[in-house]
């Protein structure tokens, strides 16, 4: 590995570290929360159950009543859920159903399917035990209980709890403004003719559509043509009330790449080269009051680098506790006998034996591999792979949401 590139580990413990987290935060309505970033902790105004429910179909009794099998109670009421029941006569049993309320006097509930239904009367062929198949109050949740963390990232199971306490509005971070554009003068928009030496701009889908799924408010600036001054001018336009901007392309030291030198003119470069393949050219800094991280313009180095260092970047910046991606240990269903020097990130799909497959196509322009692919098997520098051995393997459900 050369001296002047920063390994992984470093590299993207360094992005984190200089993430500047959001501090605003906005009433958000909960039925469309799903995917922001709490800003406080969020506590139950109720308790959950707010009385003791029944939790089957049944019949509510006392179980001083009911001290054999066989015993026959009248039916005195019938209790649906969203219902409240009268109190319980001594010697008789309530029809009750599955998270109605117990009603007063009563102490057990005896699921229907110990029961017979005799007209007026049921036979109860279970004694049961005080407090069967009864849910207690504020047995799930107490009253101002946390039950939502500062931090947490809104997912449909969030948004559930939420709406059984009866919150309808949640504190979240604001969205994160981000600028992006592609550069290359052989870019060419899709729909448009595909001139000689042309490629289409799938980068510039590709990363809009990422960024959308974090949640980003995204200002598209487009293509700009591979010239120093054109490099600039967009720069700055992109620092304008933007958190961060992204761009891809640009960032080698090829001739016709501007955007490590335009960064350097309008602003500072922090971070330029990381030991990983793909995505060695990767650069940061900043331009302004945003932050600038320039991707590999290669769509799969450009694929890769977004998951693995864009993602934690932008979800640190909102305030998200777990921003670095988790890895499970898989078998390896192939062979990687000649490693780089650098930390590699193979697309690879799991299989139903408890393996990983990986592309045959580990090419950095190959997106049809990230396509196949349900995540990334995580090789370190020099080290080669055998089948059969354990490796690391990120699934795309820990990358892309």
């Amino acid at each position: 590995m050369n001296a002047d590139m920063l390994s992984f580990d470093e590299a993207r413990a360094t992005l984190i570290a200089k993430t500047r987290p959001l501090r605003e935060l906005e009433m958000a309505d909960t039925l469309v929360a799903a995917g922001r970033v709490l800003a406080s902790d969020v506590v139950s105004p109720l308790a959950v159950p707010a009385l003791d429910t029944s939790s089957m179909d049944g019949y509510a009794v006392r179980t001083a009543d009911v001290t054999a099998s066989g015993t026959v109670l009248p039916i005195t009421q019938r209790i649906p859920a969203g219902s409240v029941g009268h109190a319980l006569e001594p010697g008789s049993a309530a029809r009750i159903f599955t998270g109605a309320p117990l009603p007063p006097g009563a102490d057990a509930v005896v699921m229907q399917e110990l029961c017979e239904h005799r007209g007026e009367s049921v036979v109860i062929n279970h004694a049961p035990r005080p407090g069967e198949a009864v849910r207690r109050a504020g047995s799930e949740l107490a009253l101002g209980a946390t039950i939502l963390a500062a931090g947490a990232r809104l997912r449909p199971q969030e948004i559930g709890l939420a709406a059984s306490v009866g919150l309808a509005q949640l504190p979240v971070v604001r969205r994160m403004r981000v600028a992006l554009f592609s550069t290359g003068s052989e870019l060419v928009m899709p729909g448009e003719p595909l001139p000689p030496g042309g490629v289409y701009n799938s980068n510039r889908f590709q990363l809009r559509a990422l960024l959308a799924q974090l949640g980003c408010e995204v200002t598209d600036l487009g293509i700009v043509p591979d010239r120093l001054d054109d490099t600039r001018a967009v720069l700055r336009e992109a620092a304008q009330g933007h958190d961060l901007i992204v761009t891809s392309g640009g960032v080698s030291v090829g001739e016709e790449d501007h955007v490590k030198p335009a960064v350097e003119a309008e602003g500072v470069l922090e971070m330029w080269k990381i030991a990983m393949k793909p995505g060695k050219p990767l650069a940061y800094g900043r331009v302004g009051a945003a932050a600038f991280i320039g991707l590999p313009g290669n769509p799969v180095s450009s694929f890769v680098t977004f998951l693995l260092m864009v993602r934690p970047f932008i979800l640190a910046t909102q305030g998200v506790r777990e921003a670095v991606p988790r890895a499970v240990t898989l078998r390896a269903d192939f062979d990687w006998p000649r490693p780089d020097k650098r930390r590699e990130f193979l697309r690879a799909r799991a299989n139903e034996s408890g393996g990983v497959e990986i592309h045959a196509n580990q090419g950095a322009a190959a997106l049809s591999s990230i396509v196949w692919a349900d995540g990334l098997v995580d090789v370190p520098a020099g080290t080669p792979i055998e089948r059969g051995q354990p490796v690391r393997f990120v699934p795309y459900g820990e990358l892309l949401y």
